[in-house]
């Protein structure tokens, strides 16, 4: 069983591809059936991140079923199996998708929020929650939630990589009118930093965090200083938002250009106040890592 020495704590990642990630080792089914047992010896505690995503173009005849299955179930499965080991503390990672999709100007998500989740994967991942709390309220299991928007960092895959590949080759994009809008990310060094914080901190046992750079870009400010850290020039067009808006809904875009020109903002408050956590990098140092990591 390899391991690795971090923060002065003995640390196992099991991971669906080991070969591509060096000192993990193979992860069981992620579904109802997965034995984790044998990996729980000794553990104090479990990060557990792995998920059915949102896929694009869903092939499944039922998603939300699909979604429950690995989501739900297999998140709860192993939960049960820490509790049974003597596992202290679950951390696990949400979406800010169970929040909602969307965020009316000047109005973020707050981490204390009702869920509002729309499609199958936010349902799936609040149906997550809800179970881990009633977990540990049977048992005593200390549960932590997080919830990260959108995370880039190096290696960063789907429509940021998208955005870094269109800078890279110089495409005209019909985004510079899109300054008015507000989005949350979140830098993977945050989030690993906020996950270590929680780890042990003792006012994070059952509760829900919200996690982000604490700036809120526009889309269009999110390409310049994008650009700037890939040192490419951005090739922004002026189209009125509006315009665009109509374009979308006449080729079916629509969720596209929410994602482009919406906003979602999420409030940290909470997360700095009951943790005392500070952010490890600000935006930009963020940026000009995910570009470092970029191969085109």
């Amino acid at each position: 069983m390899n391991r690795m020495q971090t923060m002065g704590r003995s640390v196992i990642g099991a991971v669906r591809y080991p070969g591509n990630a060096h000192g993990c080792i193979s992860a069981p089914s992620l579904g109802a059936g997965g034995a984790w047992t044998p990996l729980l010896d000794g553990a104090e505690v479990v990060i557990h991140a792995a998920a059915r995503v949102h896929v694009m173009k869903d092939e499944a005849r039922d998603p939300l079923s699909a979604f429950r299955e690995v989501n739900v179930d297999g998140t709860l499965n192993l939960a049960r199996q820490a509790v049974a080991r003597g596992v202290r503390r679950f951390v696990y990672i949400s979406s800010i998708k169970v929040n909602g999709e969307a965020t009316l100007p000047g109005r973020p998500f707050c981490a204390d929020d009702i869920p509002a989740p729309v499609d199958a994967y936010a349902i799936s991942k609040a149906e997550a929650e809800a179970g881990l709390m009633a977990l540990a309220e049977e048992t005593g299991l200390e549960v932590v939630i997080i919830r990260p928007p959108l995370v880039y960092g190096p290696g960063v895959k789907a429509n940021f990589l998208g955005m870094m590949q269109w800078l890279q080759r110089g495409v005209p994009l019909p985004l510079g009118a899109a300054d008015h809008n507000r989005r949350s990310l979140v830098a993977l060094d945050n989030l690993v930093d906020l996950i270590v914080t929680c780890v042990d901190h003792p006012a994070a046992a059952n509760q829900t965090f919200l996690v982000s750079d604490g700036e809120d870009l526009s889309t269009a400010d999110l390409l310049r200083r994008l650009a700037a850290a890939m040192d490419v020039r951005a090739r922004l067009l002026p189209v009125p938002v509006p315009v665009l808006e109509a374009a979308a809904a006449l080729v079916g875009k629509r969720a596209l250009m929410q994602r482009l020109c919406g906003s979602l903002q999420v409030d940290i408050t909470k997360t700095r106040e009951v943790l005392g956590w500070r952010l490890r990098i600000d935006v930009d140092e963020g940026l000009r890592r995910a570009a470092a990591g970029f191969n085109g």
